[in-house]
């Protein structure tokens, strides 16, 4: 957690930016000095102080796993390459639909996508949103051109168009509460200006802060400002694997089994208003999710 530190010398007050994160089973500070007074800039200073800390901790790290992973890639035959995109469509549909209620496993989320075998007993809405989300992440990974909002509202389409027309493709009309979450999200009212202030704060950074970063951002933005009725959290997670397959970094699947702390972490940057702490989370799980390239 980033906190202003005061420190008292004689009758003068010190400040400085102070974050305390664990390594190993140690925990560790990283501190700066802001002055004897508060600066009026402080936010500003501290998105420096925090950049500066990913660069230390964690940005090594991924970017050994992106030039890994590419050098990897090229080696491989378009076929093994076409097997490994099936693959991730599988667990990536499988696991985003989970998160957000489905029934189907993740065999019959795989016989469904690869063998075209319809699960027995199971809802047909998990059915036709898993089909369509294969679809859609294929969709996705062809996408030559940016984010946008018309792209977006297509993907959103997409996914909803043959289970909840009615919402389909469009934002909403009306509040709305997150089952369990202590966030509430904003008024329908304010969801042009702030779809507006996303798209813009995208083509400004899009070029300034590290890839993966600005995927992890992508998603916290995009989900906080909850546009849609349904399916919030699905598009972010597509819009989020769009920026890492842009940058040329390994996509990401957020798995099922740890859906608790991706949501704690996502909650607390919510209500604290602190990015750095979704941000910290991804990194993380990041680096877990592909620590074999770090061997290399």
């Amino acid at each position: 957690m980033v906190e202003i530190k005061e420190i008292i010398r004689g009758k003068k007050k010190y400040y400085y930016l102070s974050h305390s994160y664990r390594k190993g089973k140690s925990v560790k500070k990283k501190e700066t000095y802001l002055g004897e007074t508060i600066p009026k800039d402080l936010e500003k200073i501290k998105k420096k102080f925090m950049r500066e800390f990913y660069s230390e901790r964690f940005l090594k790290d991924i970017n050994k796993i992106r030039d890994n992973f590419n050098s990897e890639y090229k080696r491989m035959p378009r076929l093994a390459r076409e097997k490994e995109k099936k693959t991730f469509a599988i667990k990536f549909t499988y696991n985003t639909q989970r998160i957000e209620g489905s029934t189907l496993t993740l065999r019959e989320t795989e016989n469904l996508i690869d063998k075209g075998i319809t699960p027995s007993k199971k809802s047909i809405v998990d059915v036709k949103e898993a089909e369509a989300h294969r679809d859609l992440f294929f969709e996705m990974f062809d996408y030559e051109k940016d984010l946008s909002l018309s792209a977006v509202l297509f993907w959103h389409k997409k996914l909803l168009e043959n289970t909840k027309k009615e919402i389909a493709g469009k934002t909403r009309n009306h509040g709305v509460r997150i089952s369990m979450s202590k966030f509430i999200p904003p008024l329908h009212i304010e969801l042009d200006t702030l779809l507006h202030e996303f798209f813009k704060w995208y083509s400004s950074n899009k070029n300034k802060i590290h890839p993966v970063e600005l995927a992890a951002l992508v998603h916290l933005k995009f989900v906080t400002i909850h546009p849609f009725s349904d399916g919030n959290g699905r598009i972010s997670r597509i819009m989020m694997n769009f920026v890492l397959k842009k940058y040329k970094f390994p996509m990401f699947d957020i798995p099922y089994e740890k859906r608790d702390s991706y949501y704690t972490a996502l909650e607390r940057s919510q209500v604290k208003k602190e990015d750095h702490i979704f941000v910290q989370w991804f990194f993380k799980r990041y680096i877990k999710e592909y620590e074999t390239y770090l061997k290399s």
